[in-house]
């Protein structure tokens, strides 16, 4: 037998998942154990067990024995403090589990999770507590010198536990922790309570010790340098067995029992196969049984209702029998069952559902269970590539629903399955940006300082960068850190921090729904300050799945939202219009799709997709799965060899003529993962799961794998016929294809959606606009885009209108009222208030009478101010600007009134009321047109009543400024563009400088434009969203698509040349009687030479006036509005 080596047990481990305050990152634990030969350890993370099964599986790869703890928050007497629980054993981890999800659960009123610590009375078997620390419920007794308190908590723990309850002694040399000690011995040594020895672990390393301070400041909200705060010392990291024997040597029953505890737990939790739920029916009928029989129902009801060839029937019967034997193989027809009820149960609720969403489109016992509306056989599409034996993890249906009603299939779920339904637990990470805005923050750094520094942290989320490949990236910040030692700081302690949990989180669209009640398999969370009705699980998405559980995404989809309002309008006008039986066929919508005017179009409507869809000319729906599937990074490069296919520029290379039947649809492009499998079956003779074995190994590019799958391929290409050669060249041009081929399952899927946006915008672009604005009341930048589409097709827009306009946009006949709702700080409840009041009593007549009707209640500062600056009360007074600077008096008269009314003093305004009313209203001179304009900017994010280049046409023709659709065609190379800016997207460079994609208009249309790094940097404090500005454009063509791209050579605020100095002026007139007028124009004396030329009687006069006279540019409008030449020179 091998002799126990006695080893310090360091049981009390805080990792990552105790938030702001471990710094343990289990990654690294694992390389430390095994580096360290460590024996045992345990975690022991502060309200939660959310790295427990993580932290269980990663330090046993080291030969660590795990111990599983949690601090645990318990109330005795009014106290809320933290007790140490650990499971012995299997029944004292279940035990653990009830206790940490009853923390959550059953105290929902209060901010803070807890149990009673009778509660341990029922959770008890199994389970040792240690109990001592000075930042225990105990030691929150203590520091309030409540020590009878704490001996009832020790003797009550005694009699429960019994041998399993020890009185903890720690030696940190943190504030009172001594005395803690001398009270703990005295009273262990009085109720004959045994001690051990305890150490909290909040980091591996000596040195992390000031970064985990700070770390402690950002969870507490204080900053480093508050010398009031709890600060803990630096003896917190992992010591080795000889400092902690030395430490402890005064005290060996305290040793021995921490030695010993590693031998009294025995509990190790393990990582388990899926728990399936099982379906089962009161007639004894199995799981397997009922799918088959819904399967086989189901489907004979969608080959009639979608008219199927009865020729190929037998095809979907022995594809669907050969989808129920592998899903029934593999114990996963509860599965299907359960996500075909929440859907058939949403659908016939009227909850939008979308078509289907991934690869289990695929499945023919999807489609004939209704969890899709994807027929599989119709789009060729691969069952094995959803669910085969030969996958390794188990795949989920993610499942696209209406946003709004989404809560409404959980609460459905979770009465049909109590208890056994919940959301899975995310946690958000102290990334580069913010890790560094917490950091500065704590630090006491200013905050635009901080600012300044996250800038220049590269933000995209589609190529996320660590720290210290920004700091890289970035020479200004390198810069900084040398030069700074405040930055240089603030980097050290950002990089020590970088990567840990910062919060809870719940990923609300992961459902988990369990074989039995939840809690007796995963622990629980819930968020006190979250109304989500259903619980979510200590465990993240792959700590769920590890567990056993099977996920099921409930994702919400606004695009499904939006079909749904706009096909209720449309039934206003047609009664029996269903979004679900429109043809997929129909020219005038390829045609809107072929003309790149996509705006509003789901995954169709930004510019690059609408530049490739003007090439692309599509016509039927396999092009839009196509270029769905295409417009990505990497298989991009070949839209253009489908695009010269399609149109018969090219010839389509299918690579073998086996392979032309599955290459056609495609023009020999291979875009979907599919068609990779389907390459194989047929040449090379792969059975449907081997086929996805390859496909899967193509992707990892995992070179030792690809050899084997090479070999194979090439062996079973062999057998059918062709040269070893030809397959392995065949081989070699598709394994790049695969790395990026797509989905095909979900790109049809969104490709159907995709077309019903455009079926609608075609046929009913009132209708759906309103819907797809309404959604986005508050992204102001977006409904600039809408409106400028909806001018586009000339329909008439109504601005905002106290007396016109509602809520939420609307149309009727070919007016758009805009929404009250999409105005900056106006409140959707107050608004739909006063609209109420408005259609129950009539239009507002004036102020008075408005004010007379409406709630103060449903009126502030803000909302009115608002209101006013978008001219939503033009109908009801006179002047902006007199009101907008009333608005407090008129807020004072409105409450006022109300009391009045509410006193019976007045029954309706006076005549004097009125007057009284108009008084508070103090004359202005109104605001001028550009500050009008610049005033809605601010309310409605965009300019809706005028454009506001319209100020600037008449320096247009002495600029020579071209609209951008002329310049477009004509044969200028380069040209001067007025637009004005409307969105301005920044991005960083691989190399870290910014450069901008700019959306701007100008009098004739939206546009585009690339602004490389150089003129973005040096124009950047022109480049804001709401400014004219004149851009010079240059055309460059590019040798390999022979298209043009227009890029920007320089950027000028048109305010500049507006305001640019005037020297000399050139006036042009046909008669000396002309001069009279101008007389009464150039009547102030200034600093511009004015020069007339007069031509008369066939002669020309030239002469200059003796004197300057003050000239601007509405100096020259007012010459010009009188039919008379004049120029700047």
């Amino acid at each position: 037998m091998q002799e126990f080596k006695k080893s310090f047990n360091h049981y009390k481990l805080h990792t990552q998942y105790s938030i702001c305050e471990g710094a343990i990152k289990i990654e690294d634990l694992e390389k430390f154990c095994k580096t360290n030969k460590i024996n045992c350890v345990g975690i022991s993370d502060t309200s939660n067990l959310c790295g427990a099964l993580q932290f269980s599986e990663t330090v046993s790869k080291s030969k660590t024995q795990p111990i599983i703890g949690s601090q645990i928050k318990f109330k005795f007497k009014g106290l809320i403090g933290l007790i140490p629980v650990i499971a012995k054993n299997d029944e004292g981890y279940k035990n653990l589990v009830k206790l940490s999800s009853n923390s959550y659960l059953n105290h929902k009123e209060f901010n803070e999770p807890f149990c009673d610590l009778q509660d341990l009375v029922k959770y008890k078997e199994g389970l040792i507590i240690t109990l001592g620390s000075i930042n225990s419920l105990a030691g929150d007794f203590y520091k309030k010198d409540s020590l009878t308190e704490i001996k009832e908590i020790y003797i009550f723990l005694k009699e429960l536990l019994d041998n399993n309850f020890y009185i903890e002694i720690q030696r940190h040399n943190d504030f009172n922790e001594k005395n803690f000690e001398i009270f703990n011995l005295k009273i262990s040594k009085e109720l004959d309570i045994p001690i051990i020895a305890s150490h909290e672990v909040y980091y591996l390393e000596k040195n992390m010790y000031d970064a985990h301070d700070a770390l402690m400041c950002i969870g507490l909200k204080y900053y480093i340098n508050d010398k009031n705060r709890l600060k803990l010392s630096n003896n917190h990291y992992f010591k080795n067995d000889e400092e902690m024997m030395e430490l402890f040597s005064d005290l060996p029953e305290a040793l021995e029992n921490n030695y010993n505890l590693a031998l009294r737990c025995s509990y190790r939790l393990k990582t388990s196969k899926p728990l399936l739920p099982n379906i089962s029916s009161k007639e004894n009928f199995t799981a397997d049984d009922i799918l088959k029989k819904n399967a086989e129902e189901g489907l004979k009801e969608r080959l009639k209702s979608n008219k199927i060839n009865k020729s190929v029937i037998d095809e979907y019967k022995k594809r669907l029998k050969h989808e129920i034997n592998i899903i029934c193989k593999m114990n996963y027809a509860s599965y299907f069952l359960i996500v075909s009820d929440y859907i058939k149960w949403a659908k016939s609720n009227n909850i939008p559902v979308g078509p289907g969403r991934g690869s289990g489109a695929g499945s023919l016992v999807a489609w004939s269970l209704y969890i899709t509306d994807v027929d599989p056989l119709k789009f060729d599409l691969i069952f094995e590539r959803f669910l085969n034996p030969d996958r390794i993890s188990m795949p989920d249906f993610d499942i696209d629903f209406c946003e709004e009603k989404r809560d409404l299939v959980f609460e459905y779920l979770n009465n049909k399955y109590p208890g056994s339904v919940a959301h899975i637990i995310t946690f958000g990470k102290l990334k580069a940006r913010m890790v560094i805005r917490d950091v500065g923050r704590v630090m006491g750094l200013p905050y635009g300082f901080v600012d300044s520094i996250c800038k220049m942290i590269p933000f995209d989320p589609s190529r996320p960068m660590n720290l210290t490949q920004c700091i890289n990236s970035e020479p200004k910040l390198q810069k900084l850190i040398k030069e700074d030692k405040r930055v240089e700081r603030l980097i050290d302690l950002s990089l020590k921090l970088e990567g840990l949990n910062r919060n809870f989180a719940t990923h609300a669209a992961g459902v988990v729904i369990a074989d039995k009640n939840l809690s007796e398999t995963v622990p629980l969370y819930k968020d006190p300050s979250s109304n989500l009705l259903l619980p979510s699980t200590q465990f993240d998405m792959y700590s769920a799945e590890n567990a056993g559980l099977i996920k099921f995404d409930f994702l919400g989809l606004k695009t499904l939202t939006v079909i749904n309002k706009t096909q209720n309008l449309v039934k206003n006008k047609q009664k029996n219009f269903d979004i679900k039986y429109i043809k997929y066929d129909e020219k005038k919508v390829y045609d809107l799709l072929s003309s790149g005017n996509t705006t509003g179009l789901f995954q169709l409507e930004s510019s690059g997709m609408r530049e490739a869809l003007i090439h692309m000319k599509p016509n039927r729906l396999e092009d839009i799965i196509a270029i769905v599937a295409l417009y990505r990074p990497g298989p991009m490069s070949n839209i253009s060899i489908y695009n010269d296919c399609k149109h018969k520029k090219k010839e389509p290379d299918y690579l073998h003529p086996k392979l032309e039947k599955i290459l056609k649809p495609t023009y020999g492009v291979i875009i979907y993962q599919e068609q990779v499998m389907q390459i194989a079956q047929i040449l090379s003779g792969f059975s449907p799961g081997e086929a996805d074995l390859l496909r899967r190994a193509m992707g990892k590019k995992k070179r030792s794998e690809l050899e084997r799958q090479k070999t194979r391929f090439v062996e079973g290409a062999f057998k059918n016929g062709i040269s070893k050669d030809i397959a392995a060249g065949i081989f070699l041009k598709i394994e790049p294809f695969a790395e990026y081929g797509f989905n095909k399952s979900h790109a049809a899927a969104y490709a159907i959606i995709a077309y019903q946006t455009a079926y609608l915008k075609t046929y009913f672009p009132q209708e759906f606009f309103a819907a797809s604005m309404s959604m986005e009341l508050t992204n102001q930048k977006k409904l600039g885009e809408f409106c400028e589409e909806i001018k586009r097709l000339k329909i008439n827009i109504i601005r905002p209108d106290i007396n016109m306009c509602f809520p939420e946009f609307c149309s009727e006949n070919n007016n758009f009222y805009y929404a009250l709702g999409a105005i900056k700080n106006v409140g959707i409840e107050s608004i739909s208030n006063i609209v109420r009041e408005r259609n129950k009593n009539g239009k507002f007549k004036s102020i008075s009478n408005f004010l007379e009707r409406i709630n103060p209640k449903d009126i502030n500062k803000l909302q009115l101010e608002a209101l006013t600056k978008a001219g939503a009360f033009d109908s009801i007074i006179d002047n902006r600007r007199s009101f907008y600077e009333s608005i407090p008096n008129i807020i004072l008269k409105s409450k006022n009134i109300y009391e009045n009314k509410l006193q019976n003093q007045i029954e309706l305004f006076t005549e004097n009321e009125n007057n009284s009313v108009e008084k508070i209203i103090s004359l202005k001179q109104e605001w001028k047109f550009q500050e009008k304009m610049q005033k809605e900017f601010e309310t409605i994010g965009f300019y809706l009543s005028d454009h506001p280049l319209n100020q600037y046409k008449d320096i247009f023709n002495e600029y020579n400024i071209a609209k951008y659709n002329d310049f477009i065609v004509d044969n200028n190379q380069e040209s001067m563009v007025a637009a004005t800016i409307l969105k301005v997207q920044e991005k960083k460079t691989q190399k870290g400088s910014s450069y901008a994609i700019i959306k701007f208009s100008d009098l004739g249309s939206l546009f585009e434009l690339f602004v490389f790094s150089d003129i973005f940097e040096l124009n950047r404090e022109n480049i804001k969203e709401g400014k004219s500005v004149i851009v010079t454009l240059i055309k460059n063509s590019n040798d390999t698509d022979q298209r043009i791209r227009i890029n920007v050579k320089k950027i000028i605020p048109l305010d500049d040349i507006l305001n640019k100095p005037i020297n000399n002026l050139k006036i042009k007139i046909s008669n000396f009687k002309k001069i009279d007028i101008l007389s009464n124009i150039l009547n102030t004396k200034g600093n511009v030479s004015v020069v007339f030329e007069v031509h008369e009687n066939n002669k020309k006069y030239t002469f200059k006036l003796k004197n300057k006279r003050f000239v601007d540019q509405n100096t020259i409008t007012s010459i010009k509005n009188q039919g008379i030449f004049a120029s700047i020179f």
